[in-house]
């Protein structure tokens, strides 16, 4: 798989994010890279466009790694670039933008609205070179249709606990869930969390 067009052994990589999904993602694009995690509360950080809201989420997780790395001065060795990735994820319903959702109920709630019908997911992607400085961003929106969804299936995925951990509770990868979806009009990955043709692009710029 020839597909990095720089080595990945050139630079470093930091993704910064705790999701399972990214993770998976990114090593399946062929990267070795550590993960740092950002402390920051997403829920003061408001904009009514679902793109500039994510854009604005991810600015905030790559800032507050930044300061972190900034205050245990993990950028000593200069002659090796680091480039971070931050990212983040919203589903669009209805023209409203769903986060995380904050309890069963509403994770319940989401997947009744999905059942039948159809979400977007609008997901960011901002890498930022730890050497330069530079910064380059992106996002990509994917649309979802569903088959109805039974009320088994639903509680079924409530119980297990995975859509509480997944932006409007919305997955598409799960097994139980995959015999539901109709058709998604863009990728996969991207619904996960990461966008791969993006990132891809966008860690190519900033280097």
């Amino acid at each position: 798989m020839a597909q990095p067009t720089t080595t990945c052994s050139s630079y470093k990589v930091i993704l910064g994010s705790s999701s399972t999904a990214r993770r998976k993602i990114l090593s399946d694009m062929g990267y070795d890279f550590t993960v740092m995690t950002a402390d920051i509360d997403e829920k003061n950080i408001r904009k009514e466009k679902p793109e500039e809201l994510v854009m604005a989420l991810a600015e905030a997780k790559a800032d507050a790694i930044v300061a972190k790395l900034r205050s245990v001065d993990n950028q000593g060795k200069d002659d090796e670039p680091t480039i971070l990735i931050a990212a983040d994820t919203v589903v669009v319903y209805g023209g409203a933008i769903r986060e995380k959702p904050s309890s069963e109920e509403e994770a319940r709630q989401f997947m009744k609205d999905y059942s039948g019908g159809h979400a977007a997911t609008v997901g960011s992607v901002l890498v930022t070179n730890l050497k330069t400085g530079l910064r380059k961003g992106g996002w990509d929106q994917v649309e979802i249709y569903f088959h109805e969804i039974p009320d088994e299936v639903i509680e079924k995925l409530v119980a297990e606990g995975i859509v509480l951990r997944t932006a409007g509770g919305l997955i598409i990868e799960h097994p139980l869930i995959l015999p539901y979806v109709k058709e998604v009009v863009g990728t996969t990955d991207s619904v996960m969390g990461l966008p791969k043709a993006l990132t891809q692009k966008l860690m190519e710029e900033a280097l």
